[in-house]
């Protein structure tokens, strides 16, 4: 038997959608369910005086890599060893990869839950060897690459957002763009805000991309899905409209083009800054997370003494960049493409 047909056998399959979709959406999920979850909670439980929703809060971010990890090795149909060893894994590289931990845990977590599969079930002492060979890997992975993995994304991270403080215009439009595409696509532009650290205003910027695409094609298309698309679109996922947008990509200019006028609209007018937890840049008004993370970076900048108080101003900032702007261009710019011709009856109509 040749090395591809064994690797195949272990379901060792090198698959670009395998790879960079599956485990990123799921390496989303396992933010979601740890460290923005335990924002969530910790967040409450300041506002409403309740201490055991802080420290539940606080247990809930602590495990953000082993979540990541097990969250990867699930996507990656890891067997149960690999799996319930991955969590050390997790934990590893997300400690070495310092605040790039997210994009450590990612790169690791795959390396070393593949390893894992290549060993399971060959030996007779399966249990001792395949959590060897993946916590093994894992944390060498961890100890001699995390370090250079999270300092990369950091680089990047800061570039980023270095880049938008300077030229707010462009930049808005840049990241609300790119963050809003990948929102759309089977990709997770959660993960890869919280793998770069996309906070401050280069955050609001890709606030405002996701909230574009959502609220926008949750708009545009009430006519076709009524209440039920709105829900579903503008708090669940515009990635809904995948297979409409396969058909006739033009139904998609819309909330580009809202992504790029509500931008700047963040960055340059109402100065919007995510400076919560880095994953809620790239969720939009998926269960409001994106406002929440907003709200949470109000409360730890006047923590921090880096904000006096929360203005009438923000309030209207972030209510205009998650709705109001989002909604208002991309209906006129969908009402101009039906009226041409571009976009035409049932375009935007969601598979029941």
């Amino acid at each position: 038997m040749s090395f591809k047909e064994f690797s195949e056998k272990q379901d060792v399959i090198l698959s670009p959608k395998r790879y960079f979709i599956d485990a990123l959406g799921a390496m989303a999920q396992g933010l979601f369910a740890s460290l923005l979850i335990g924002t969530i909670l910790d967040t409450i439980g300041v506002y409403c005086n309740v201490p055991v929703l802080v420290t539940i809060g606080a247990y809930a971010k602590a495990v953000m890599g082993p979540a990541m990890a097990i969250a990867i090795g699930r996507a990656l149909n890891a067997p149960p060893l690999v799996l319930f060893s991955l969590a050390a894994v997790g934990w590893a590289a997300c400690a070495e990869g310092g605040a790039g931990g997210p994009l450590a845990v990612y790169f690791i977590a795959l390396i070393a839950c593949e390893l894992g599969k290549l060993v399971s079930k060959v030996t007779p002492v399966d249990i001792l060897v395949t959590p060897l060979v993946t916590i093994l890997s894992g944390g060498l992975l961890s100890i001699f690459t995390a370090p250079y993995i999270g300092k990369a994304a950091s680089y990047a991270g800061n570039l980023i957002m270095w880049a938008t403080e300077l030229r707010p215009f462009l930049m808005g439009m840049l990241v609300a763009l790119i963050v809003g595409v990948a929102l759309t696509l089977p990709i997770s532009s959660a993960a890869i805000c919280a793998a770069l650290g996309l906070t401050g205003l280069a955050g609001g910027a890709a606030l405002a991309g996701c909230c574009a695409n959502m609220i926008g094609f949750a708009v545009i298309s009430f006519r076709e899905n009524r209440w039920g698309g709105l829900v579903s679109q503008g708090l669940g996922t515009s990635m809904l409209q995948m297979g409409n947008i396969v058909k006739n990509p033009r139904i998609w200019i819309p909330a580009i083009v809202a992504s790029l006028v509500n931008g700047p609209v963040a960055t340059c007018i109402f100065r919007l800054e995510m400076n919560g937890a880095a994953v809620s840049s790239g969720m939009g008004t998926c269960g409001l997370v994106g406002q929440i993370g907003v709200i949470t970076g109000w409360s730890s900048d006047i923590a921090a003494g880096l904000k006096a108080s929360v203005t009438a101003m923000d309030w209207i900032g972030l209510i205009a960049v998650s709705f109001i702007v989002p909604a208002v261009v991309s209906l006129l710019v969908a009402s101009l493409l039906r009226n041409i011709g571009w976009i035409e009856e049932d375009d935007l109509k969601l598979p029941q």
